[in-house]
């Protein structure tokens, strides 16, 4: 049976007692219906995980007691990080979700010249606040115990001119003379994902320029929020752990 796992942004230690999240009691009271005994797993994102009971319930407020820390970890030995630009609509939500699911390490959400989505100033941050809770969430869900960052919003023209890292760097083109399958396996990987409508020319130059390398994944053109969680599966398959 698998066990209820929470996320707590805290610090948490082995034998403390604690006043569970409201976010976190509420969906332990009200959705699982937890009752005081109940065994759950919570982790903080910095690794590992503790087994805790709940200790009591008063009304909305759950309390628990953690037992020892338990090193366990579920994380590709692929480091990729996804460079997504703005999608309309929840598609944002369903692609962080999914991408956290398939073992990326970090996502970088990017305004690009053909994003339908506009964001800036308190809107931004907000919107940024929710992906990181929507990463968090994923976690609990896949059972990862290291929850990957959403890094600030800014433009693509922006976050290409800064100094390229010493990491692969991917684009999907399906006119593209190279495929995944014909790169040798890489260490850390950016993959950069366009908005719908794909990257604009000058955009692709850009890319081109700060060491992006194009590459195909099938005959078919895919929507933006399929490319990128098909190349992360991919990815997974050829250097990651789907194939272990």
């Amino acid at each position: 049976m698998n066990l209820p796992r929470f996320y707590c942004r805290e610090a948490l230690s082995p034998g403390a007692h604690l006043e569970l999240p409201e976010p976190v009691a509420r969906h332990a009271v009200r959705v699982l219906r937890l009752p005081p005994g109940a065994v759950m797993v919570l982790f903080d994102g910095r690794g590992g995980e503790y087994l805790a009971h709940i200790q009591r319930i008063e009304r909305d407020r759950v309390y628990a007691e953690l037992a020892d820390w338990r090193e366990i970890e579920r994380e590709s030995p692929l480091p990729i990080t996804l460079v997504q630009a703005l999608q309309a609509g929840d598609k944002m939500d369903f692609t962080i979700q999914k991408a956290v699911e398939l073992g990326v390490r970090d996502v970088v959400p990017v305004e690009s010249r053909r994003s339908v989505l506009r964001l800036s100033g308190e809107r931004a941050a907000k919107r940024v606040a929710h992906w990181q809770g929507v990463a968090a969430s994923a976690c609990e869900q896949c059972g990862r115990n290291q929850v990957p960052l959403v890094a600030p919003l800014e433009r693509l023209e922006n976050w290409l001119a800064r100094p390229a890292p010493a990491v692969l760097r991917l684009m999907l083109a399906p006119d593209a003379e190279e495929s995944l399958a014909d790169l040798q396996e890489p260490g850390p990987v950016q993959l950069l994902i366009g908005a719908e409508g794909g990257l604009d020319p000058q955009e692709v130059l850009a890319a081109r320029q700060a060491g992006f390398r194009a590459v195909r994944l099938g005959p078919r053109v895919l929507r933006t929020e399929t490319a990128g969680l098909a190349a992360l599966a991919v990815m997974q398959a050829l250097w990651g752990d789907f194939r272990k």
